[in-house]
């Protein structure tokens, strides 16, 4: 396959999607012959910045080729760890180029708005030299593991939401309970059957001493700054209503119960942890959309995004078009629900356009429980996307583990997903050593708001 002047060996392609050019395989091929030093920075709250130190061609052969990398890099760089400032560190020809796509009206509207919007910050792009490229700096935290008490565990899906009470570290009650959150204009609609799926928690316990919640989006010091999951709400509404929803919601069950809000992804890279009882865990959960967590070496939640749902996976200038972002190639349209229905036809399988999209995940995972080879095939095509992008993921992140949960890791599909995941790991990727783990069925489905009930300290 070939980008650009990039040639990109690729041993096992999707067999639903031969084309699907891999970010991590064209990265090895791109860098291999590169020699020009280049760094890009991106630059978060509290003075946090990460740092990738690489190479680039710097020749007008290559030009369309180094911006090509350059950008997709960038884009990675800024869901992976997020940020308002960015610094291109070293040649100004392919700086000029990201800064005419990094801007209010350019092509990356959509990552230069939201990046501005989370941090309360008007986005920004500078060149310097390579020389004064930025040291890395994080600030990662401890959070979760704890386990005292009767506490609420509250995961809120784009299908279904997942509840659970938890007293001194045993699960006395799980329900998964069906809502539509994404196609609800409004907010009391979201506030009231939070609150009703907390307090049937609630009623199982004698008492609440903490709430935990996972939650879909961006959310900074408890508050929602963006979330598929009012994608319907009017911004009028978001700002008013739902910026503050789940303390609002709290104070219903109880106005002194301390609660604590976190990204899903966060929450499964926790529940990975707390289940393995190891470190470097990265957590993906494939539902609605895909969520994305990681706990570092110390155990630690990094302070990163980690919203790998609009980070690119695929660098076929041809892939598919992400229906939010407007943007090509990024996770969510391979890892998650929104794969299954998109391969669905390349299957020649027709999905009835009356059902929701859970609905329509559903019928493609009864097809593969029943050995459907059509219907398998989508799972397996989506086990080579996963090992792809845990090859992409590994240039930004050390893994030791990757865990999956959510509704597509489900089933007979989901345990090929997973297989086809692991031989395409062995073949494309040798040098990583990565375990992939798929927890037994009810904490695949239901075990971010276990390990969500966790998240608070008390005392």
């Amino acid at each position: 396959m070939r980008v650009g002047n990039i040639e990109v060996n690729v041993k096992k392609t999707p067999v639903l999607e031969p084309e699907f050019v891999p970010m991590g395989l064209y990265m090895d091929a791109f860098e291999k012959n590169a020699t020009e030093p280049f760094a890009i920075a991106v630059y978060r709250e509290n003075g946090n910045v990460s740092v990738y130190d690489t190479k680039i061609y710097g020749t007008e052969e290559y030009f369309e080729d180094d911006c090509t990398y350059a950008e997709r890099i960038l884009k990675f760089m800024l869901w992976a760890a997020g940020g308002y400032k960015v610094a291109v560190c070293g040649n100004a020809k392919v700086f000029a180029a990201l800064a005419d796509l990094y801007k209010r009206g350019g092509r990356q509207n959509f990552d230069v708005k939201t990046m501005s919007d989370v941090y309360e910050n008007e986005f920004e792009i500078v060149n310097i030299a390579y020389e004064e490229k930025p040291e890395p700096k994080s600030s990662p935290k401890s959070v979760g593991g704890y386990v005292d008490g009767c506490r609420i565990g509250f995961d809120a899906g784009g299908s279904d939401m997942k509840v659970s009470a938890v007293v001194d570290g045993e699960v006395i009650y799980s329900e998964e309970i069906v809502w539509l959150p994404k196609v609800n204009t409004d907010p009391d609609y979201h506030l009231t059957n939070i609150v009703a799926a907390m307090k049937k928690a609630a009623e199982k316990m004698e008492r609440v001493d903490a709430i935990g919640i996972s939650s879909a989006g961006i959310y900074v010091n408890n508050r929602t700054m963006l979330a598929s999951l009012f994608l319907a709400v009017s911004p009028e509404d978001f700002e008013a209503k739902i910026k503050d929803i789940y303390k609002n919601a709290c104070a219903q069950v109880g106005e002194t119960i301390p609660y604590e809000v976190a990204n899903d992804g966060d929450v499964s890279a926790l529940a990975g942890a707390m289940d393995l009882k190891d470190n470097r865990v990265m957590g993906l959960a494939m539902g609605t959309s895909e969520a994305v967590g990681y706990v570092d070496a110390s155990g630690n939640i990094t302070g990163m995004l980690n919203e790998l749902a609009f980070a690119p996976i695929d660098v076929n200038p041809d892939a598919p078009l992400n229906s939010w972002s407007g943007d090509k190639g990024v996770g969510s349209d391979y890892l998650s629900q929104d794969a299954v229905i998109r391969l669905a036809p390349r299957a020649n399988i027709t999905l009835d356009e009356e059902l929701t999209p859970a609905q329509k995940l559903k019928v493609a995972q009864k097809l593969a429980n029943e050995g459907d080879p059509a219907a398998l095939s989508i799972f397996e095509s989506i086990g080579a996307y996963l090992a792809h992008a845990i090859g992409t993921y590994a240039h930004f992140y050390d893994i030791a583990h990757l865990l999956l949960l959510g509704r597509v890791s489900s089933g007979k599909g989901g345990d090929l997903l997973v297989e086809t995941c692991v031989n395409t790991l062995k073949e494309e990727y040798p040098q990583l050593n990565v375990n992939v783990e798929l927890p037994d069925e009810m904490a695949r489905r239901v075990g971010q708001s276990i390990a969500a009930a966790s998240l608070v300290k008390l005392g």
